[in-house]
């Protein structure tokens, strides 16, 4: 059952099909690369690791797990209100997210098909996965009245170019924060049944087990390719990436701090904890990690998030287009400072952490 409740100033392309989000720094971006040099990486110095990964994902552990229980089919015209408008928010954010991760993938398995066989079946089955999450969440969408238009997502949104080495960063932290995040979120409403606001939380488990299953292979590729990891440029880029997609999620969840309390969660809280596993995590790969124990690693970032509220509160506010514009420098300054103090923060060499695997 469909309910008909909606916020009154959703913008739609037409009745139910929501418009997508406009793009920000902040929301889930599509990727391109370059694909010819993708398809001449050599990966024999890793590749019965890979091959592994691969038989892994042939296995599809999760293909009969996407299937809608008779839970959902009810109105859920409680939620309403701010919950609703960040609930809403929460499934399409990560329905644009998974969907982005599908395109990527379905294009580099098409690209490398002929060139390199192994990593072109392991992105077209990861590229099942995202599928299936995107269509997941896009049919959760629909029981609050609104989908996306994946097809229009696809020609609308504009795409950033990164090189391989730089989309290997990028996506094999995006999978294992994902992984984090949906196990600390099942985790939490096992414990706490009583806030699970949406069946689709009982589904996280295993949808953060794909999550887990496709960083390691992102994982795999870059042992591959040793000066990825091995040199200088390596070093700073372990750096960017680590803080940027750690304070791109630190300030959109306490952004939308509501939506956590909904569940029973402390958003900053919750976010610490997803930060440092992640960051434990990435250390069995990257060559340096952050240092997020720096008494002051938290509190730029709490300040960080503070000066993103007003901006915010800028952007919503009734001021012509020009006069918000500048209002908003000086707390964006702000933050690209404490991001520049973040990023020069000492890191942390792995090569030195005790039971180091790399």
């Amino acid at each position: 059952m469909v309910d008909s409740l909606k916020r009154p100033d959703v913008e739609e392309l037409r009745p139910g099909i929501k418009r997508p989000a406009q793009d920000t720094i902040l929301t889930p971006r599509f990727y391109t690369t370059d694909f010819e040099e993708m398809a001449q990486m050599d990966i024999s110095a890793n590749e019965d690791e890979l091959r592994a990964i691969l038989e892994e994902f042939r296995v599809d552990y999760n293909r009969h797990h996407f299937v809608r229980t008779e839970e959902f089919k009810q109105s859920w015209d409680h939620i309403d209100g701010e919950t609703r408008q960040l609930f809403v928010e929460f499934l399409e954010r990560s329905c644009t997210a998974e969907f982005s991760g599908f395109l990527l993938y379905k294009e580099l398995s098409r690209k490398l098909k002929n060139r390199s066989p192994v990593l072109a079946e392991c992105f077209e089955l990861m590229s099942r996965d995202e599928a299936r999450h995107a269509g997941f969440l896009n049919k959760a969408m629909g029981d609050f009245g609104l989908q996306l238009d994946l097809g229009f997502l696809t020609e609308s949104k504009s795409y950033t170019f990164f090189k391989p080495k730089f989309i290997f960063y990028a996506t094999y932290l995006s999978e294992k924060i994902g992984y984090w995040r949906y196990i600390t979120i099942y985790r939490h409403l096992e414990a706490h049944p009583e806030h699970r606001l949406y069946p689709i939380f009982r589904f996280f488990e295993n949808w953060c087990q794909d999550e887990n299953r496709h960083g390691d292979f992102f994982d795999a590729i870059m042992k591959a390719q040793p000066s990825i990891l091995d040199d200088w440029k390596a070093r700073l880029w372990s750096r960017f990436f680590l803080l940027s997609v750690f304070a791109t999620m630190y300030l959109n969840d306490i952004q939308r701090s509501g939506f956590y309390a909904s569940l029973g969660l402390d958003a900053r809280d919750y976010d610490i904890h997803v930060i440092r596993k992640t960051n434990e995590t990435a250390g069995r790969v990257f060559p340096l990690i952050l240092n997020v124990d720096h008494p002051k690693f938290f509190e730029l970032m709490d300040e960080s998030a503070a000066e993103n509220l007003k901006v915010s509160a800028i952007s919503r506010s009734e001021a012509p287009k020009l006069v918000k514009t500048l209002k908003k420098v000086p707390h964006i300054l702000k933050i690209g400072v404490n991001m520049v103090r973040l990023y020069l923060m000492k890191p942390i060499d792995t090569a030195t952490l005790e039971g180091s695997v790399r």
